[in-house]
């Protein structure tokens, strides 16, 4: 009998959405091409995915197939060439007493709550700010491949010892780690927290021995997007093929 990590990624559908409000440009319509059935999309399958522009939110594997549009590129960190920049190095300094924990999918009120406090500060008057638990759950906590919560907590010698400051949810890959999500305490406006976890996780991979980060989709024209660009050297894929992308 066939098992379900021998099944070619030929076994999967792709089917693409009705068009839809785009969530980074104003005044874009978007489409998604959406992978099925979710119960094959397993941790090997999904590499395969993520490698040819596919994300994931929940269970729901996705990347963009917009009619006229191009501006979403997925991207990926080169691990081993990577080389912080002086705000990027600012930034492990300033964070570095940060104690990390990383922890197995389930749910927690304390999470839960920082979300929340995120969404509303961030991104205010979104569909995302809304969440209600339910969606939370479907959102970040359901997954089928290998999957972990990371959570960042004040060390014993800071003020406020194991307040909460941030939480990354990350996928883990054969060939690097795909970054699903990250949502932290917007309260210190000096703090660079969405920075120290990127670079985090790029460390992490350097540790694992794995060659790349996924950070998602790039957009130049979006504010949200761009600063992907940052964490030199990046690939895009453009046109099918991986090829670095500069910062503007």
């Amino acid at each position: 009998m066939t098992q379900l990590k021998e099944l070619p990624l030929t076994a999967l559908q792709f089917y693409a959405t009705a068009p839809y409000p785009c969530s980074y440009l104003p005044g874009k319509t978007a489409r998604s091409q959406v992978a099925t059935p979710s119960h094959l999309i397993h941790a090997d399958t999904y590499g395969e995915l993520v490698n040819a522009g596919f994300r994931r939110s929940g269970l729901y594997t996705y990347r963009p197939y917009c009619d006229e549009c191009r501006a979403c590129i997925a991207t990926r960190v080169l691990v081993d060439l990577f080389k912080p920049t002086r705000s990027q190095r600012r930034a492990l300094k300033k964070h570095r007493h940060l104690e990390s924990h990383v922890l197995k999918l389930g749910y927690q009120e304390e999470h839960y709550q920082l979300y929340q406090r995120y969404q509303n500060t961030r991104h205010a008057g979104g569909e995302m700010d809304q969440d209600d638990r339910d969606q939370y759950m479907q959102f970040l906590l359901q997954s089928r491949v290998n999957s972990r919560i990371v959570e960042f907590r004040d060390g014993p010698n800071d003020p406020h010892p194991g307040r909460l400051r941030m939480v990354s949810m990350i996928d883990i890959l054969e060939q690097g780690i795909s970054s699903v999500y990250t949502f932290f305490d917007t309260e210190d406006s000096a703090a660079s927290y969405g920075s120290y976890g990127i670079i985090w996780q790029i460390q992490q991979a350097a540790e694992l021995k794995l060659p790349y980060v996924y950070l998602g989709y790039y957009i130049q024209e979006s504010e949200k997007m761009s600063y992907k660009s940052k964490y030199q050297p990046i690939e895009g894929l453009i046109n099918d093929h991986w090829q670095i992308v500069r910062e503007p």
